[in-house]
Protein backbone atom coordinates (compact mmCIF):
# COMPACT_ATOMS: atom_id res chain seq x y z
CA UNK A 1 0.00 0.00 0.00
CA UNK A 2 0.95 3.37 -0.13
CA UNK A 3 0.63 6.00 1.96
CA UNK A 4 2.61 8.77 2.07
CA UNK A 5 4.30 10.51 -1.01
CA UNK A 6 7.77 9.31 -0.54
CA UNK A 7 5.90 5.62 -0.96
CA UNK A 8 5.60 5.77 -5.08
CA UNK A 9 8.51 4.14 -6.58
CA UNK A 10 10.70 6.35 -8.82
CA UNK A 11 9.76 6.79 -12.19
CA UNK A 12 12.62 4.69 -13.85
CA UNK A 13 11.23 1.80 -11.76
CA UNK A 14 7.72 1.71 -13.12
CA UNK A 15 8.77 2.52 -15.95
CA UNK A 16 11.01 -1.08 -16.02
CA UNK A 17 8.22 -2.87 -14.23
CA UNK A 18 6.96 -5.43 -15.43
CA UNK A 19 3.38 -4.81 -14.83
CA UNK A 20 3.95 -1.59 -17.24
CA UNK A 21 6.64 -2.93 -19.58
CA UNK A 22 4.19 -4.05 -22.61
CA UNK A 23 2.64 -0.80 -21.76
CA UNK A 24 6.16 1.69 -21.68
CA UNK A 25 7.75 -0.15 -24.83
CA UNK A 26 4.27 0.80 -27.13
CA UNK A 27 5.23 3.97 -27.04
CA UNK A 28 8.35 6.55 -27.05
CA UNK A 29 9.99 5.99 -23.63
CA UNK A 30 10.24 9.96 -23.53
CA UNK A 31 6.27 9.87 -23.82
CA UNK A 32 5.64 7.00 -21.83
CA UNK A 33 8.21 8.71 -18.76
CA UNK A 34 6.07 12.13 -19.18
CA UNK A 35 2.74 10.23 -18.89
CA UNK A 36 3.81 8.07 -15.68
CA UNK A 37 5.26 11.42 -13.78
CA UNK A 38 1.98 13.09 -14.79
CA UNK A 39 -0.22 10.21 -13.28
CA UNK A 40 1.76 9.28 -10.27
CA UNK A 41 1.82 13.28 -9.43
CA UNK A 42 -1.93 13.25 -9.85
CA UNK A 43 -2.02 10.00 -7.31
CA UNK A 44 -0.13 12.59 -5.16
CA UNK A 45 -2.47 15.12 -5.07
CA UNK A 46 -5.11 12.43 -4.41
CA UNK A 47 -3.33 10.75 -1.43
CA UNK A 48 -3.46 14.34 0.11
CA UNK A 49 -6.75 15.11 -0.78
CA UNK A 50 -8.25 12.03 0.50
CA UNK A 51 -5.64 10.83 3.12
CA UNK A 52 -6.84 7.46 2.30
CA UNK A 53 -3.67 4.91 0.69
CA UNK A 54 -3.51 3.99 -2.44
CA UNK A 55 -2.96 0.19 -3.57
CA UNK A 56 -0.18 -0.72 -5.70
CA UNK A 57 -1.89 -2.45 -8.16
CA UNK A 58 -4.35 0.42 -8.06
CA UNK A 59 -1.60 3.12 -8.94
CA UNK A 60 -0.45 0.33 -12.15
CA UNK A 61 -3.89 0.31 -13.57
CA UNK A 62 -4.36 3.92 -13.38
CA UNK A 63 -0.88 4.36 -15.43
CA UNK A 64 -1.24 1.43 -17.75
CA UNK A 65 -4.97 3.13 -18.83
CA UNK A 66 -3.12 6.16 -19.71
CA UNK A 67 0.21 4.78 -21.59
CA UNK A 68 -3.15 2.77 -23.45
CA UNK A 69 -5.11 5.69 -23.90
CA UNK A 70 -2.24 7.65 -25.09
CA UNK A 71 -1.42 4.70 -27.77
CA UNK A 72 -5.03 5.03 -29.29
CA UNK A 73 -3.65 8.64 -30.70
CA UNK A 74 -1.53 7.29 -32.91
CA UNK A 75 -2.83 6.39 -36.76
CA UNK A 76 -4.31 2.69 -36.77
CA UNK A 77 -6.09 0.62 -38.79
CA UNK A 78 -9.96 0.00 -37.63
CA UNK A 79 -12.59 -1.94 -38.89
CA UNK A 80 -15.32 -0.01 -40.18
CA UNK A 81 -19.00 -1.37 -39.77
CA UNK A 82 -20.41 2.06 -39.49
CA UNK A 83 -22.42 1.32 -42.96
CA UNK A 84 -20.63 4.82 -43.78
CA UNK A 85 -18.25 4.09 -46.53
CA UNK A 86 -16.62 7.13 -46.84
CA UNK A 87 -16.31 8.45 -43.52
CA UNK A 88 -14.43 11.28 -42.79
CA UNK A 89 -13.58 10.45 -39.70
CA UNK A 90 -12.14 7.17 -40.36
CA UNK A 91 -10.16 7.88 -43.18
CA UNK A 92 -12.76 8.66 -46.09
CA UNK A 93 -12.24 6.32 -48.56
CA UNK A 94 -10.64 3.18 -48.56
CA UNK A 95 -7.34 2.22 -50.29
CA UNK A 96 -6.64 -0.85 -51.99
CA UNK A 97 -3.24 -2.58 -51.26
CA UNK A 98 -2.67 -3.42 -54.25
CA UNK A 99 -2.32 0.97 -54.75
CA UNK A 100 0.56 0.71 -51.91
CA UNK A 101 2.31 -2.30 -54.28
CA UNK A 102 2.12 -0.20 -57.49
CA UNK A 103 3.49 2.61 -55.98
CA UNK A 104 6.55 1.31 -53.84
CA UNK A 105 8.94 1.59 -56.35
CA UNK A 106 8.05 5.41 -57.25
CA UNK A 107 7.78 6.53 -53.07
CA UNK A 108 10.59 4.66 -51.51
CA UNK A 109 14.32 6.43 -51.82
CA UNK A 110 14.82 9.27 -54.93
CA UNK A 111 12.77 10.43 -57.50
CA UNK A 112 11.96 12.73 -60.34
CA UNK A 113 8.88 14.73 -58.59
CA UNK A 114 10.98 17.79 -60.20
CA UNK A 115 13.40 16.13 -62.51
CA UNK A 116 13.11 16.06 -66.09
CA UNK A 117 14.04 12.53 -67.59
CA UNK A 118 14.38 14.18 -70.92
CA UNK A 119 16.52 17.00 -70.76
CA UNK A 120 17.99 16.20 -67.19
CA UNK A 121 16.92 20.00 -66.00
CA UNK A 122 14.77 20.58 -63.38
CA UNK A 123 11.03 19.31 -64.59
CA UNK A 124 7.99 20.39 -62.66
CA UNK A 125 6.06 18.22 -60.23
CA UNK A 126 2.82 15.99 -60.99
CA UNK A 127 2.78 16.97 -64.76
CA UNK A 128 1.82 13.26 -65.42
CA UNK A 129 -0.80 12.98 -62.89
CA UNK A 130 -2.20 16.54 -64.61
CA UNK A 131 -2.21 14.97 -67.98
CA UNK A 132 -4.37 12.11 -66.75
CA UNK A 133 -6.61 14.62 -65.30
CA UNK A 134 -6.60 16.32 -68.64
CA UNK A 135 -7.30 12.97 -70.29
CA UNK A 136 -10.22 12.33 -68.32
CA UNK A 137 -12.17 15.40 -67.41
CA UNK A 138 -12.11 16.77 -70.95
CA UNK A 139 -10.38 20.15 -69.53
CA UNK A 140 -7.56 22.05 -71.21
CA UNK A 141 -5.45 21.92 -67.91
CA UNK A 142 -4.86 20.81 -64.61
CA UNK A 143 -3.49 21.10 -61.14
CA UNK A 144 -3.52 19.72 -57.39
CA UNK A 145 -3.03 20.66 -53.80
CA UNK A 146 -3.77 19.40 -50.55
CA UNK A 147 -7.60 19.48 -50.11
CA UNK A 148 -10.28 20.63 -52.04
CA UNK A 149 -11.12 23.64 -49.37
CA UNK A 150 -7.44 24.79 -50.40
CA UNK A 151 -8.06 24.56 -54.00
CA UNK A 152 -11.39 26.56 -53.52
CA UNK A 153 -9.20 29.07 -51.50
CA UNK A 154 -6.55 29.31 -54.09
CA UNK A 155 -8.77 29.82 -56.98
CA UNK A 156 -10.73 32.81 -55.14
CA UNK A 157 -7.04 34.28 -54.02
CA UNK A 158 -6.12 34.28 -57.83
CA UNK A 159 -9.09 34.97 -60.04
CA UNK A 160 -11.30 37.39 -57.41
CA UNK A 161 -9.04 39.00 -55.27
CA UNK A 162 -11.04 42.08 -53.74
CA UNK A 163 -13.60 41.38 -56.34
CA UNK A 164 -17.04 40.37 -56.09
CA UNK A 165 -18.16 36.62 -56.14
CA UNK A 166 -21.13 36.10 -56.54
CA UNK A 167 -22.97 33.23 -55.01
CA UNK A 168 -26.29 31.46 -54.42
CA UNK A 169 -27.84 31.81 -51.10
CA UNK A 170 -28.51 28.45 -50.85
CA UNK A 171 -25.07 27.55 -51.65
CA UNK A 172 -23.62 29.39 -48.35
CA UNK A 173 -22.87 25.47 -46.68
CA UNK A 174 -20.69 24.24 -43.94
CA UNK A 175 -18.21 21.89 -44.96
CA UNK A 176 -16.71 18.95 -42.88
CA UNK A 177 -14.96 20.34 -39.56
CA UNK A 178 -17.27 23.63 -39.31
CA UNK A 179 -15.11 25.30 -41.99
CA UNK A 180 -17.95 27.37 -44.15
CA UNK A 181 -18.09 28.51 -47.50
CA UNK A 182 -18.50 32.26 -46.79
CA UNK A 183 -15.49 32.26 -44.44
CA UNK A 184 -12.96 30.43 -46.86
CA UNK A 185 -14.37 33.30 -49.07
CA UNK A 186 -13.61 36.13 -47.21
CA UNK A 187 -10.62 35.13 -45.96
CA UNK A 188 -9.23 34.40 -49.65
CA UNK A 189 -9.71 38.21 -50.44
CA UNK A 190 -12.85 38.44 -52.71
CA UNK A 191 -15.83 40.17 -51.60
CA UNK A 192 -18.40 38.01 -51.20
CA UNK A 193 -21.80 38.70 -52.66
CA UNK A 194 -25.09 36.54 -51.89
CA UNK A 195 -27.62 36.66 -54.64
CA UNK A 196 -30.81 35.45 -54.38
CA UNK A 197 -32.87 33.62 -51.31
CA UNK A 198 -32.27 30.50 -49.58
CA UNK A 199 -34.54 28.42 -51.73
CA UNK A 200 -35.00 30.05 -55.00
CA UNK A 201 -32.14 32.04 -56.98
CA UNK A 202 -33.04 32.87 -60.50
CA UNK A 203 -30.35 33.69 -63.17
CA UNK A 204 -32.03 37.67 -63.23
CA UNK A 205 -30.52 37.63 -59.62
CA UNK A 206 -27.03 36.98 -60.60
CA UNK A 207 -27.76 39.37 -63.47
CA UNK A 208 -28.38 42.18 -61.50
CA UNK A 209 -25.46 41.62 -59.12
CA UNK A 210 -22.97 42.10 -61.75
CA UNK A 211 -21.30 45.37 -61.78
CA UNK A 212 -17.46 46.24 -62.89
CA UNK A 213 -16.03 44.65 -59.54
CA UNK A 214 -17.43 41.22 -59.86
CA UNK A 215 -14.24 38.88 -60.67
CA UNK A 216 -16.40 35.53 -60.45
CA UNK A 217 -19.28 33.35 -60.63
CA UNK A 218 -19.24 30.77 -57.71
CA UNK A 219 -21.60 27.52 -57.78
CA UNK A 220 -20.91 25.06 -54.89
CA UNK A 221 -22.56 21.68 -55.11
CA UNK A 222 -24.40 20.96 -51.73
CA UNK A 223 -23.07 17.85 -51.08
CA UNK A 224 -23.87 17.19 -47.32
CA UNK A 225 -27.79 18.31 -47.43
CA UNK A 226 -30.69 18.68 -50.08
CA UNK A 227 -33.55 20.64 -50.73
CA UNK A 228 -36.79 19.81 -50.97
CA UNK A 229 -40.42 21.43 -51.59
CA UNK A 230 -40.34 25.46 -53.59
CA UNK A 231 -37.08 25.51 -54.55
CA UNK A 232 -35.04 26.45 -57.61
CA UNK A 233 -31.80 27.38 -58.70
CA UNK A 234 -29.94 28.07 -61.81
CA UNK A 235 -27.97 25.37 -63.69
CA UNK A 236 -24.50 25.81 -64.55
CA UNK A 237 -24.63 26.01 -68.11
CA UNK A 238 -26.92 28.81 -67.68
CA UNK A 239 -24.31 30.42 -65.45
CA UNK A 240 -21.31 29.83 -67.85
CA UNK A 241 -23.74 31.89 -70.82
CA UNK A 242 -24.08 34.59 -68.44
CA UNK A 243 -20.18 34.90 -67.70
CA UNK A 244 -19.24 34.30 -71.34
CA UNK A 245 -21.53 37.54 -71.89
CA UNK A 246 -19.81 39.74 -68.90
CA UNK A 247 -16.54 38.17 -69.32
CA UNK A 248 -16.61 36.17 -65.76
CA UNK A 249 -15.21 32.85 -65.10
CA UNK A 250 -17.33 30.74 -63.48
CA UNK A 251 -16.03 28.58 -60.67
CA UNK A 252 -17.55 25.15 -59.62
CA UNK A 253 -17.26 23.48 -56.91
CA UNK A 254 -18.32 20.25 -56.75
CA UNK A 255 -16.98 18.96 -53.56
CA UNK A 256 -16.56 15.46 -53.68
CA UNK A 257 -16.37 14.56 -57.43
CA UNK A 258 -17.20 11.75 -59.92
CA UNK A 259 -15.82 10.84 -62.54
CA UNK A 260 -17.83 7.68 -63.71
CA UNK A 261 -22.12 7.25 -64.13
CA UNK A 262 -23.43 6.54 -60.79
CA UNK A 263 -27.18 5.34 -62.04
CA UNK A 264 -26.32 1.64 -61.99
CA UNK A 265 -24.40 1.27 -58.86
CA UNK A 266 -25.98 3.74 -56.96
CA UNK A 267 -29.50 4.50 -58.26
CA UNK A 268 -28.76 8.26 -58.85
CA UNK A 269 -27.30 10.38 -61.43
CA UNK A 270 -24.76 12.79 -59.76
CA UNK A 271 -23.03 15.33 -61.40
CA UNK A 272 -19.38 14.36 -62.99
CA UNK A 273 -16.10 16.58 -63.52
CA UNK A 274 -16.51 15.71 -67.45
CA UNK A 275 -20.48 17.13 -67.09
CA UNK A 276 -18.76 20.39 -65.37
CA UNK A 277 -16.34 20.90 -68.20
CA UNK A 278 -18.45 20.16 -70.73
CA UNK A 279 -20.80 22.53 -69.51
CA UNK A 280 -18.01 25.46 -69.52
CA UNK A 281 -16.88 25.77 -66.49
CA UNK A 282 -14.23 27.82 -66.15
CA UNK A 283 -12.51 25.93 -63.72
CA UNK A 284 -13.80 22.88 -61.21
CA UNK A 285 -12.06 21.79 -58.30
CA UNK A 286 -13.39 18.55 -56.18
CA UNK A 287 -11.61 15.95 -53.62
CA UNK A 288 -9.50 13.63 -53.98
CA UNK A 289 -10.72 11.64 -51.17
CA UNK A 290 -14.17 11.48 -51.72
CA UNK A 291 -15.80 9.96 -54.66
CA UNK A 292 -12.85 9.53 -56.49
CA UNK A 293 -11.74 6.69 -54.21
CA UNK A 294 -8.12 7.96 -53.06
CA UNK A 295 -6.22 10.38 -51.00
CA UNK A 296 -6.36 13.31 -49.52
CA UNK A 297 -6.16 16.26 -52.28
CA UNK A 298 -7.99 19.13 -53.74
CA UNK A 299 -7.81 18.44 -57.67
CA UNK A 300 -8.65 21.08 -59.79
CA UNK A 301 -9.24 21.51 -63.88
CA UNK A 302 -10.25 23.79 -66.16
CA UNK A 303 -9.32 26.44 -68.63
CA UNK A 304 -5.36 26.65 -69.17
CA UNK A 305 -4.80 30.37 -68.86
CA UNK A 306 -6.74 30.28 -65.41
CA UNK A 307 -5.61 26.97 -64.37
CA UNK A 308 -1.43 28.53 -65.03
CA UNK A 309 -2.45 31.44 -63.13
CA UNK A 310 -3.45 29.56 -60.10
CA UNK A 311 -0.25 27.80 -60.33
CA UNK A 312 1.73 30.98 -60.35
CA UNK A 313 0.29 32.61 -56.92
CA UNK A 314 2.86 32.34 -54.27
CA UNK A 315 0.28 30.56 -52.03
CA UNK A 316 0.38 27.52 -54.19
CA UNK A 317 3.59 26.26 -52.74
CA UNK A 318 1.81 26.41 -49.65
CA UNK A 319 -0.75 24.14 -50.33
CA UNK A 320 1.12 21.98 -52.66
CA UNK A 321 1.54 17.84 -52.65
CA UNK A 322 4.38 15.30 -52.62
CA UNK A 323 5.81 12.06 -54.48
CA UNK A 324 3.34 9.88 -52.01
CA UNK A 325 -0.19 11.99 -53.10
CA UNK A 326 1.01 12.39 -57.16
CA UNK A 327 1.90 8.55 -57.16
CA UNK A 328 -0.97 7.49 -55.85
CA UNK A 329 -3.37 9.67 -57.87
CA UNK A 330 -1.55 8.79 -60.65
CA UNK A 331 -2.47 4.76 -60.02
CA UNK A 332 -6.01 5.93 -59.79
CA UNK A 333 -6.68 8.13 -62.87
CA UNK A 334 -4.61 5.67 -64.61
CA UNK A 335 -7.35 3.19 -63.47
CA UNK A 336 -10.34 5.09 -64.28
CA UNK A 337 -8.39 5.67 -68.20
CA UNK A 338 -8.38 2.22 -68.39
CA UNK A 339 -11.91 1.67 -67.06
CA UNK A 340 -11.24 -0.88 -64.17
CA UNK A 341 -12.47 1.22 -61.71
CA UNK A 342 -15.06 -1.13 -60.42
CA UNK A 343 -12.19 -4.27 -60.13
CA UNK A 344 -9.19 -1.87 -59.38
CA UNK A 345 -10.68 0.80 -56.91
CA UNK A 346 -11.11 0.06 -53.28
CA UNK A 347 -14.78 2.41 -52.96
CA UNK A 348 -16.65 1.37 -55.82
CA UNK A 349 -15.80 -2.14 -54.99
CA UNK A 350 -17.26 -1.58 -52.00
CA UNK A 351 -20.37 -0.15 -53.64
CA UNK A 352 -20.65 -2.54 -55.91
CA UNK A 353 -21.11 -5.62 -53.90
CA UNK A 354 -24.65 -7.36 -54.20
CA UNK A 355 -26.96 -7.28 -51.19
CA UNK A 356 -26.87 -11.17 -51.30
CA UNK A 357 -23.06 -11.56 -50.75
CA UNK A 358 -23.21 -9.41 -47.55
CA UNK A 359 -25.92 -11.60 -46.84
CA UNK A 360 -23.96 -15.02 -47.29
CA UNK A 361 -21.15 -13.41 -45.18
CA UNK A 362 -23.20 -12.40 -42.59
CA UNK A 363 -24.66 -16.01 -42.39
CA UNK A 364 -21.23 -17.35 -42.00
CA UNK A 365 -20.24 -15.33 -39.70
CA UNK A 366 -23.32 -16.46 -37.36
CA UNK A 367 -23.08 -19.62 -38.40
CA UNK A 368 -19.26 -19.86 -36.89
CA UNK A 369 -20.63 -17.91 -33.94
CA UNK A 370 -23.11 -20.94 -32.87
CA UNK A 371 -25.76 -18.64 -34.20
CA UNK A 372 -25.86 -16.92 -30.58
CA UNK A 373 -29.41 -15.76 -29.59
CA UNK A 374 -30.09 -11.98 -29.45
CA UNK A 375 -28.09 -11.22 -32.75
CA UNK A 376 -29.93 -11.31 -36.07
CA UNK A 377 -28.88 -10.74 -39.65
CA UNK A 378 -30.98 -8.08 -40.71
CA UNK A 379 -31.62 -5.59 -43.97
CA UNK A 380 -29.68 -2.10 -43.25
CA UNK A 381 -29.35 1.19 -44.72
CA UNK A 382 -25.96 2.17 -45.55
CA UNK A 383 -24.40 5.39 -47.29
CA UNK A 384 -22.00 6.75 -49.36
CA UNK A 385 -20.94 9.22 -46.89
CA UNK A 386 -18.50 12.03 -47.00
CA UNK A 387 -21.25 14.49 -48.20
CA UNK A 388 -22.46 12.74 -51.14
CA UNK A 389 -25.85 11.64 -51.96
CA UNK A 390 -27.17 12.57 -48.20
CA UNK A 391 -30.24 11.14 -48.73
CA UNK A 392 -29.72 8.02 -50.86
CA UNK A 393 -29.26 5.19 -48.87
CA UNK A 394 -27.68 1.62 -50.37
CA UNK A 395 -29.30 -1.57 -49.59
CA UNK A 396 -27.34 -3.35 -47.10
CA UNK A 397 -26.92 -6.10 -44.04
CA UNK A 398 -25.99 -6.11 -40.94
CA UNK A 399 -25.46 -8.04 -37.71
CA UNK A 400 -28.00 -6.68 -35.32
CA UNK A 401 -27.84 -7.20 -31.19
CA UNK A 402 -31.29 -6.77 -29.95
CA UNK A 403 -32.64 -4.69 -27.22
CA UNK A 404 -31.17 -7.35 -24.47
CA UNK A 405 -27.75 -6.39 -25.04
CA UNK A 406 -26.82 -2.52 -23.92
CA UNK A 407 -26.06 -0.62 -27.03
CA UNK A 408 -23.42 1.74 -25.64
CA UNK A 409 -21.33 -0.86 -24.00
CA UNK A 410 -20.99 -2.80 -27.09
CA UNK A 411 -20.11 0.14 -28.82
CA UNK A 412 -16.75 0.62 -26.33
CA UNK A 413 -16.75 -2.96 -26.24
CA UNK A 414 -15.98 -3.40 -30.21
CA UNK A 415 -14.31 -0.35 -29.64
CA UNK A 416 -11.46 -1.59 -27.58
CA UNK A 417 -10.92 -4.67 -29.76
CA UNK A 418 -7.02 -4.47 -31.28
CA UNK A 419 -7.65 -3.52 -34.12
CA UNK A 420 -11.28 -1.53 -32.90
CA UNK A 421 -14.27 -2.27 -34.90
CA UNK A 422 -16.63 0.70 -35.18
CA UNK A 423 -20.41 -0.03 -35.01
CA UNK A 424 -23.86 2.12 -34.81
CA UNK A 425 -26.15 2.36 -32.88
CA UNK A 426 -29.95 2.47 -33.82
CA UNK A 427 -33.32 2.38 -32.00
CA UNK A 428 -30.78 1.01 -29.34
CA UNK A 429 -29.55 -1.44 -30.91
CA UNK A 430 -25.82 -2.09 -31.89
CA UNK A 431 -25.16 -2.64 -35.33
CA UNK A 432 -22.44 -4.44 -37.20
CA UNK A 433 -23.28 -3.03 -40.71
CA UNK A 434 -21.40 -5.68 -43.53
CA UNK A 435 -21.13 -3.05 -46.25
CA UNK A 436 -18.04 -1.43 -45.08
CA UNK A 437 -16.35 -4.38 -43.45
CA UNK A 438 -13.53 -6.00 -45.76
CA UNK A 439 -14.28 -9.44 -46.13
CA UNK A 440 -10.27 -10.16 -44.64
CA UNK A 441 -12.06 -8.84 -41.47
CA UNK A 442 -14.72 -11.34 -40.83
CA UNK A 443 -12.84 -13.53 -38.59
CA UNK A 444 -11.96 -10.37 -36.30
CA UNK A 445 -15.70 -9.84 -36.39
CA UNK A 446 -16.18 -13.82 -35.23
CA UNK A 447 -13.88 -14.40 -32.66
CA UNK A 448 -15.27 -10.70 -31.07
CA UNK A 449 -18.56 -12.30 -31.15
CA UNK A 450 -17.65 -15.74 -29.60
CA UNK A 451 -16.21 -13.92 -26.17
CA UNK A 452 -19.18 -11.97 -26.12
CA UNK A 453 -21.51 -14.87 -26.13
CA UNK A 454 -19.70 -17.59 -24.66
Amino acid sequence: MIRTPRDFPAVEELLQSKELSAAVSALPRPVAADIVKSVVASLKQKLAEENAPIARTAMFRAIGRELAARKTRELSRVVNATGIVVHTNLGRAPLPESIFEDIKRTVVGYGNIEFDMRTGARGHRGEACEDYLCALSGAEAGAVVNNCAAALFIILNTLANRKKVLISRGELVQIGGGFRIPDILKRSGARLCEVGTTNITTLADYESAIDARTGLILKVHKSNFVQAGFTEEVPLKQLVELGRQHNIPVLNDLGSGVFIATEKILGYREETVQDSVRAGASVTCFSGDKMLGGVQAGLIVGEEALVRKVKKNPIFRTVRVDKIVFSVLERLLSIYLEGTHTEGIKLWQVLSERSSELKKRGESVLKQCGSPTGISLERTSAYVGGGAFPEKPIESVGLVFNTDWKATRLMKTFRDLRPPVIGRIEDDRFILDLRTVDPADLPHLVSAIKKLTQ
